[in-house]
Protein backbone atom coordinates (compact mmCIF):
# COMPACT_ATOMS: atom_id res chain seq x y z
CA UNK A 1 0.00 0.00 0.00
CA UNK A 2 0.89 3.72 -0.67
CA UNK A 3 1.22 6.41 2.10
CA UNK A 4 -2.19 6.92 1.45
CA UNK A 5 -4.76 4.30 1.39
CA UNK A 6 -8.87 5.36 0.18
CA UNK A 7 -11.47 2.95 0.92
CA UNK A 8 -14.43 3.86 -1.20
CA UNK A 9 -17.64 2.31 -2.33
CA UNK A 10 -21.28 1.81 -2.63
CA UNK A 11 -23.23 3.04 0.25
CA UNK A 12 -23.43 -0.39 3.31
CA UNK A 13 -20.57 -1.76 1.69
CA UNK A 14 -18.87 -1.65 5.18
CA UNK A 15 -16.15 1.19 3.88
CA UNK A 16 -15.89 2.16 7.50
CA UNK A 17 -15.73 -0.58 9.67
CA UNK A 18 -13.14 -1.59 6.86
CA UNK A 19 -11.00 2.14 7.39
CA UNK A 20 -11.37 2.07 11.30
CA UNK A 21 -9.52 -1.56 11.36
CA UNK A 22 -7.35 -0.78 8.72
CA UNK A 23 -5.93 2.62 10.76
CA UNK A 24 -5.45 0.76 13.57
CA UNK A 25 -3.72 -2.07 12.39
CA UNK A 26 -1.42 0.58 10.39
CA UNK A 27 -1.10 2.41 13.85
CA UNK A 28 0.05 -0.87 15.39
CA UNK A 29 2.67 -1.83 12.50
CA UNK A 30 3.97 2.12 11.86
CA UNK A 31 2.91 4.47 13.96
CA UNK A 32 1.70 7.79 13.31
CA UNK A 33 -1.32 6.59 11.29
CA UNK A 34 -4.56 9.29 10.83
CA UNK A 35 -7.76 8.45 9.71
CA UNK A 36 -9.79 10.92 7.62
CA UNK A 37 -13.25 10.60 7.53
CA UNK A 38 -15.13 12.90 4.56
CA UNK A 39 -18.07 11.21 4.15
CA UNK A 40 -20.65 13.90 3.68
CA UNK A 41 -23.35 12.13 2.82
CA UNK A 42 -24.17 9.94 5.63
CA UNK A 43 -24.01 11.25 8.69
CA UNK A 44 -25.56 8.52 10.59
CA UNK A 45 -23.15 5.94 10.19
CA UNK A 46 -19.70 7.22 9.99
CA UNK A 47 -15.94 6.53 11.85
CA UNK A 48 -16.97 8.82 14.61
CA UNK A 49 -19.21 6.23 15.68
CA UNK A 50 -15.33 4.66 16.43
CA UNK A 51 -13.70 7.40 17.74
CA UNK A 52 -13.24 5.96 20.85
CA UNK A 53 -11.24 3.02 19.45
CA UNK A 54 -9.44 4.73 17.52
CA UNK A 55 -8.31 7.02 19.93
CA UNK A 56 -7.89 3.96 22.36
CA UNK A 57 -5.10 2.38 19.64
CA UNK A 58 -3.24 6.03 18.85
CA UNK A 59 -4.72 6.78 15.69
CA UNK A 60 -5.22 10.35 15.12
CA UNK A 61 -9.00 11.30 14.02
CA UNK A 62 -10.16 14.21 11.53
CA UNK A 63 -13.58 14.85 10.66
CA UNK A 64 -16.41 17.24 10.44
CA UNK A 65 -17.10 19.35 13.10
CA UNK A 66 -20.76 18.49 12.70
CA UNK A 67 -20.43 14.37 12.43
CA UNK A 68 -22.95 12.65 14.43
CA UNK A 69 -25.06 15.37 14.07
CA UNK A 70 -28.58 15.67 12.37
CA UNK A 71 -27.13 17.73 9.56
CA UNK A 72 -28.05 15.91 5.95
CA UNK A 73 -24.63 17.48 4.44
CA UNK A 74 -21.96 17.99 7.04
CA UNK A 75 -19.13 20.62 6.67
CA UNK A 76 -15.87 19.17 5.38
CA UNK A 77 -13.11 18.97 7.43
CA UNK A 78 -10.63 21.74 5.88
CA UNK A 79 -8.03 19.59 8.33
CA UNK A 80 -8.52 17.07 6.32
CA UNK A 81 -5.55 17.99 3.84
CA UNK A 82 -3.46 17.93 6.30
CA UNK A 83 -3.61 14.05 6.56
CA UNK A 84 -1.55 13.56 3.70
CA UNK A 85 1.59 15.53 5.17
CA UNK A 86 3.38 12.87 6.16
CA UNK A 87 2.78 9.09 7.91
CA UNK A 88 -0.10 6.53 6.65
CA UNK A 89 -2.96 7.75 6.47
CA UNK A 90 -6.60 6.09 5.33
CA UNK A 91 -9.38 8.10 3.99
CA UNK A 92 -13.19 6.78 4.68
CA UNK A 93 -14.82 8.19 1.35
CA UNK A 94 -18.44 8.70 1.13
CA UNK A 95 -20.77 6.28 -0.66
CA UNK A 96 -21.25 5.91 -4.27
CA UNK A 97 -20.80 9.54 -6.89
CA UNK A 98 -22.00 12.16 -4.50
CA UNK A 99 -19.71 11.08 -1.61
CA UNK A 100 -16.94 11.07 -3.98
CA UNK A 101 -17.03 14.99 -4.62
CA UNK A 102 -15.14 15.70 -1.32
CA UNK A 103 -12.27 13.44 -2.39
CA UNK A 104 -11.77 14.86 -5.26
CA UNK A 105 -11.58 18.46 -3.65
CA UNK A 106 -8.55 16.70 -1.57
CA UNK A 107 -7.04 15.22 -4.99
CA UNK A 108 -4.87 18.35 -5.50
CA UNK A 109 -3.25 17.89 -1.98
CA UNK A 110 -2.08 14.54 -2.38
CA UNK A 111 1.71 14.04 -3.11
CA UNK A 112 1.24 11.03 -5.43
CA UNK A 113 -1.87 8.79 -6.37
CA UNK A 114 -3.32 7.10 -3.23
CA UNK A 115 -4.43 3.42 -3.40
CA UNK A 116 -8.14 3.67 -3.73
CA UNK A 117 -9.91 0.12 -2.87
CA UNK A 118 -13.48 -0.34 -3.99
CA UNK A 119 -15.16 -1.53 -1.41
CA UNK A 120 -18.16 -4.17 -2.46
CA UNK A 121 -20.69 -6.20 -0.47
CA UNK A 122 -22.25 -8.96 -2.70
CA UNK A 123 -25.35 -8.92 -0.01
CA UNK A 124 -26.02 -5.18 -0.73
CA UNK A 125 -28.75 -4.16 -3.17
CA UNK A 126 -27.11 -2.56 -6.05
CA UNK A 127 -23.69 -4.52 -5.47
CA UNK A 128 -24.62 -8.22 -6.65
CA UNK A 129 -23.26 -8.55 -9.78
CA UNK A 130 -19.68 -7.54 -11.34
CA UNK A 131 -21.50 -5.31 -13.90
CA UNK A 132 -23.37 -3.07 -10.97
CA UNK A 133 -20.06 -2.93 -8.98
CA UNK A 134 -18.85 -1.60 -12.46
CA UNK A 135 -20.75 0.96 -12.92
CA UNK A 136 -20.63 2.29 -9.67
CA UNK A 137 -16.66 2.58 -10.35
CA UNK A 138 -16.84 4.29 -13.38
CA UNK A 139 -19.30 7.16 -11.49
CA UNK A 140 -17.12 7.55 -8.51
CA UNK A 141 -14.11 7.51 -10.39
CA UNK A 142 -14.85 10.56 -12.54
CA UNK A 143 -16.06 12.61 -9.02
CA UNK A 144 -13.18 11.55 -7.38
CA UNK A 145 -10.98 12.44 -9.98
CA UNK A 146 -9.04 9.26 -9.25
CA UNK A 147 -8.62 5.82 -9.92
CA UNK A 148 -9.36 2.85 -8.44
CA UNK A 149 -6.16 0.85 -7.44
CA UNK A 150 -7.77 -2.49 -6.15
CA UNK A 151 -10.76 -4.21 -5.08
CA UNK A 152 -11.36 -5.25 -1.17
CA UNK A 153 -14.45 -7.72 -1.06
CA UNK A 154 -16.26 -7.04 2.07
CA UNK A 155 -19.35 -9.26 1.55
CA UNK A 156 -21.02 -10.16 4.49
CA UNK A 157 -24.19 -10.17 6.44
CA UNK A 158 -23.58 -7.82 9.55
CA UNK A 159 -23.81 -10.01 12.76
CA UNK A 160 -25.22 -13.26 10.99
CA UNK A 161 -21.98 -13.15 8.45
CA UNK A 162 -20.60 -16.77 9.07
CA UNK A 163 -17.63 -18.11 7.73
CA UNK A 164 -19.37 -19.87 4.52
CA UNK A 165 -20.80 -16.41 3.63
CA UNK A 166 -17.45 -15.04 3.01
CA UNK A 167 -16.11 -18.03 1.25
CA UNK A 168 -19.27 -18.12 -1.24
CA UNK A 169 -18.45 -14.27 -1.84
CA UNK A 170 -15.09 -15.31 -3.32
CA UNK A 171 -16.26 -16.04 -7.33
CA UNK A 172 -18.23 -12.71 -7.36
CA UNK A 173 -15.02 -10.98 -6.26
CA UNK A 174 -12.98 -12.20 -8.94
CA UNK A 175 -16.05 -11.72 -11.83
CA UNK A 176 -15.69 -8.00 -10.35
CA UNK A 177 -11.94 -8.11 -10.58
CA UNK A 178 -12.26 -9.27 -14.10
CA UNK A 179 -14.87 -6.38 -14.77
CA UNK A 180 -12.80 -4.16 -13.97
CA UNK A 181 -9.12 -5.43 -14.17
CA UNK A 182 -8.63 -5.03 -11.09
CA UNK A 183 -6.94 -7.52 -8.08
CA UNK A 184 -8.31 -8.19 -5.04
CA UNK A 185 -6.00 -6.97 -2.67
CA UNK A 186 -8.46 -7.43 0.25
CA UNK A 187 -10.78 -9.91 1.38
CA UNK A 188 -11.80 -8.20 4.99
CA UNK A 189 -13.91 -10.53 7.22
CA UNK A 190 -14.35 -11.28 11.04
CA UNK A 191 -10.58 -12.19 12.01
CA UNK A 192 -12.37 -15.42 13.60
CA UNK A 193 -12.49 -16.61 10.48
CA UNK A 194 -8.89 -16.53 9.97
CA UNK A 195 -7.58 -20.03 10.15
CA UNK A 196 -10.91 -21.13 7.93
CA UNK A 197 -10.69 -18.57 5.20
CA UNK A 198 -6.88 -17.78 4.99
CA UNK A 199 -5.90 -20.91 2.83
CA UNK A 200 -8.61 -20.02 0.61
CA UNK A 201 -8.43 -16.31 -0.38
CA UNK A 202 -5.43 -13.86 -1.17
CA UNK A 203 -4.69 -10.60 1.42
CA UNK A 204 -7.05 -11.84 4.14
CA UNK A 205 -7.63 -8.95 6.74
CA UNK A 206 -9.01 -9.61 10.14
CA UNK A 207 -11.41 -7.40 11.65
CA UNK A 208 -11.54 -7.39 14.62
CA UNK A 209 -13.90 -4.15 15.48
CA UNK A 210 -17.08 -4.75 14.08
CA UNK A 211 -19.31 -1.92 15.74
CA UNK A 212 -18.95 0.71 17.43
CA UNK A 213 -19.00 1.31 21.52
CA UNK A 214 -22.36 2.62 22.34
Amino acid sequence: MSDVTVFAGHCGSGKTVVAVNYAIWLQKRHGGAVLADIDTVNPYFRASDFARALGDAGVRFVVSELAGSNAEAPGFPPAAAAVFDGGPAVVDAGGDDRGALALGRLAGSMPSPPDMLMVVNMYRPLTENARQVAEYAREIEAAAKLRFTGICNNSHLGADTREADVAASLPYAAAVSRALGLPVRMTAADSRFAAALAGKCEGFFGLRILSAAR
